[in-house]
């Protein structure tokens, strides 16, 4: 089969099968076999490897992991993919399609069954607009997922590794890097694609933490708390803690807990480290209860 990171026959393959992309679904397919190699590379996909790829769109990462993973299972959820993997998957022996939506993939059973449990290794080209979810998705399901290997855009790969104090640090950045420690491998120029995306993308490696080394007692409360800080940015963290809904802290609540932590009253969200919003989930959680 053809290598589809050329350009020349992934539109060999489109125009065979006349594919129309579907904008819902976020469609562009990577033609670059220097990028390509980069991912599979930066996932560290050797043969005693399990890989559950998101979105093989006509099967182009899908081949290159085929030749050096020990198995993959590819998820797509576009109907009209499906015959056309099936084509271009044919000569690979160690390769399952499974047409459905990730959100809804019981990840835990799925590893279960076919690596006995043991951590996997997930590699994807994401539809920009879901990459969020799908990424913390796998990360709270508490499936054995070793590390995620992604293609994202690349504001939202400096907003994975951005730290306090910075403009792109976010309620994104400390999700990410509660689970996870992330790496951007790869910038990826628009040109890479087919069709051309408007932004330029990254490829991120998310690597699991074994041991988080920050312990939120109630990690539910804390990522309230993340958000809430981040919602209103301009506004301190005590205002902004006490005008959000759902999280019914009154101001000297917040003020007390700061102080226990030997910060100003005055100090918005963006200053504090993922340790510190750890401390300060736990100290307000104890005033709850």
């Amino acid at each position: 089969m053809a290598d589809l990171g050329k350009p020349q026959n992934t539109i060999a393959v489109l125009q065979k099968y006349n594919f129309s992309f579907q904008k819902k679904y976020g469609q562009n397919f990577l033609v670059d076999p220097r990028v390509l190699e980069k991912i599979i590379h930066a996932a560290q996909v050797g043969q005693e490897d399990f890989v559950l790829e998101v979105g093989p769109g006509i099967g182009t990462m899908t081949q290159y992991l085929c030749e050096h993973a020990r198995e993959v299972v590819a998820v797509e959820i576009d109907r009209k993919l499906i015959p056309i993997l099936e084509d271009t998957l044919s000569p690979y022996q160690n390769v399952e399609v499974l047409n459905q939506d990730i959100l809804k993939v019981d990840i835990g059973r799925l590893i279960k069954e076919r690596n006995q449990g043991k951590p996997i290794k997930v590699v994807a080209n994401l539809p920009y607009y879901i990459t969020t979810p799908i990424i913390m998705g796998l990360f709270e399901s508490r499936a054995p997922v070793e590390s995620i290997t992604v293609m994202v855009q690349k504001e939202v790969a400096e907003r994975m590794q951005a730290g306090p104090g910075t403009k792109d640090y976010g309620a994104l950045s400390l999700a990410v890097q509660y689970y996870a420690k992330p790496e951007v491998v790869a910038n990826v120029p628009p040109n890479c694609f087919i069709p051309r995306p408007k932004v330029g993308s990254a490829v991120v490696r998310l690597t699991r933490r074994k041991d988080k080394g920050i312990q939120a007692e109630d990690e539910k409360l804390m990522f309230c708390i993340i958000r809430a800080s981040f919602n209103q940015r301009r506004k301190t963290l005590v205002n902004g803690l006490n005008n959000a809904p759902g999280l019914a802290f009154g101001k000297g609540q917040v003020i007390e807990a700061l102080e226990t932590m030997g910060l100003s009253p005055n100090i918005r969200g963006e200053a504090l480290s993922l340790g510190q919003f750890a401390i300060l989930s736990n100290l307000l959680g104890q005033n709850r209860q």
